[in-house]
């Protein structure tokens, strides 16, 4: 409406009114990538998780009292929602169907297959192959896929399919980022598999913020998960990571999706691991192994063989270690290096270790035997590349340290299983007899194990001679 006083200007007061409400406004608020906490203004340090430059801006739409009415739930309406609560005891449990794939590291990964209506987030560094595993694995199912790529053009893609040697005919690719569009499109075509790369460069047109942001990585998401769960369609997507190895976005990313993977590796050496993380339709104690050669990513179906050094040569300071990854038993070979310290503070390294459990042990070893490494240079590796944290590595690291300190070689066919405490007692860990039995198929003569793990096993029925140990001086000796 319009005022006029005599003597003052004329104010124009408009105002907006749709439903007899203002329309909802905008303001900014910051959210911490790590815990999620919000503030109104930008801090350099969360103060809830204490963590700095974790602050990001996003954009946040302010309701009106009449929308937050509607939307309450402690309002009274005749309509009632058709999903009603149902006793425990009354639901049935029926039968999950899944695709079985032709590669099975992935089954196995994924707890037997992809499950109808699933959305699984893939990580990994940059290069370490996640869209080459997927995009060989799409062209080897019997069914029509739709590839989306946000970062790579067609020519790219295609490139890659061919060097894989395999066919493409139910492959559909689509280059796009507006996930409202790819959404759409994946819904007149009814594939059986969307894959997704990746979610950090998708975007939707109903958020005013870049891609890549914490508001555009949520929303995109959540439509992804609306969409497979209503049209019971699997979904990949691929997620970036940071420099300390997490998924990039916001910790609600991991919670939304079914299955979280993390593909894992030195892109210096040829085997990748693929690890789950999350699986809301088995176990996540699996892993898959590839080996990658020029072909793409190949499974590893007998990962033992192929870790352990095949020349028939003995050199000190090399020993095989019986590990455990997820529920896969697997040896792998460990080698030390101890020799003279050339300048005044001795080197302590590890390549695949836990540089701190090497000192450990270091300090174990002088002292309950009195094998002093104070003025020695300390080397460690893990054969094939692979981060170890199984604690049942210890005796076989300690076995290796004594064999270079003395320059005595060890025998090949011998491996160790056991955890070494403080106090020089070898400890035991879980699922000894899965160790022993896969010595026993390679054919090595002994394993060395904690004495108090094997209570109640029938070491007899193995060709392979178990000897149990109390303590580390009995293995010296």
């Amino acid at each position: 409406y319009f005022s006029f006083f005599p003597g003052y200007p004329i104010f124009l007061y408009i105002t907006f009114v749709k439903n007899n409400s203002v329309l909802a406004k905008e303001k900014t608020i910051y959210v911490c990538t790590n815990c999620g906490n919000t503030s109104v203004k930008w801090e350099g340090k969360c103060n809830a998780c204490q963590e700095w430059n974790t602050m990001v801006e996003q954009k946040q739409a302010v309701q009106t009292q009449q929308e937050i009415k509607s939307a309450s739930w402690n309002t009274t309406t005749d309509s009632f929602s058709p999903f009603q609560p149902v006793r425990l005891d009354e639901i049935t449990i029926g039968q999950v169907f899944r695709t079985i794939t032709p590669d099975g590291e992935l089954n196995r990964t994924l707890g037997g297959g992809i499950v109808p209506g699933s959305l699984i987030l893939m990580g990994g560094a940059p290069g370490i192959g996640k869209s080459t595993l997927l995009l060989q694995t799409a062209m080897q199912l019997n069914q029509k896929v739709l590839y989306v790529s946000g970062e790579e053009s067609e020519e790219q893609i295609k490139m890659r399919a061919d060097r894989l040697g395999q066919q493409q005919s139910g492959v559909f690719f689509l280059a796009e980022t507006n996930i409202i569009q790819i959404l759409r499109t994946a819904m007149e075509m009814q594939p059986g598999l969307v894959i997704i790369d990746s979610i950090q460069v998708m975007s939707s047109p109903y958020v005013d913020s870049t891609p890549g942001t914490i508001t555009q990585v949520r929303e995109c998401t959540g439509e992804i998960m609306r969409f497979s769960k209503q049209s019971n369609i699997p979904v990949f997507i691929i997620g970036h990571i940071t420099k300390e190895g997490m998924l990039a976005g916001p910790k609600l990313l991991e919670h939304m999706v079914d299955v979280v993977i993390q593909f894992e590796g030195d892109r210096n050496y040829n085997y990748r691991i693929l690890r789950t993380i999350k699986n809301r339709f088995g176990s996540t104690d699996e892993l898959g192994i590839y080996e990658m050669n020029e072909k793409g990513l190949k499974p590893v179906n007998n990962p033992s063989e192929l870790l352990i050094s095949q020349s028939p040569e003995k050199f000190s300071g090399s020993t095989v270690a019986a590990t455990l990854e997820g529920q896969r038993p697997m040896l792998i070979e460990t080698q030390s290096l101890v020799s003279q310290a050339v300048y005044g503070t001795p080197q302590r390294s590890a390549t695949g270790y836990d540089l701190r459990r090497l000192n450990m042990l270091l300090a174990v070893l002088e002292k309950r035997i009195g094998l002093y490494f104070g003025q020695k240079d300390v080397f460690l590796n893990i054969a094939g590349g692979l981060k170890i944290t199984d604690p049942a590595i210890d005796l076989s690291i300690a076995v290796s340290l004594i064999s270079s300190l003395q320059n005595q070689t060890m025998d090949k066919r011998i491996c160790f299983a056991g955890e070494i405490g403080l106090t020089g007692e070898v400890r035991a860990v879980k699922s000894i007899e899965q160790r022993i039995r896969e010595a026993d198929r390679l054919g090595f003569s002994k394993i060395f194990v904690s004495k108090f793990s094997i209570q109640g096993i029938p070491v007899k029925k193995f060709k392979t001679e178990v000897i149990g140990l109390g303590k580390i001086g009995d293995l010296f000796e």
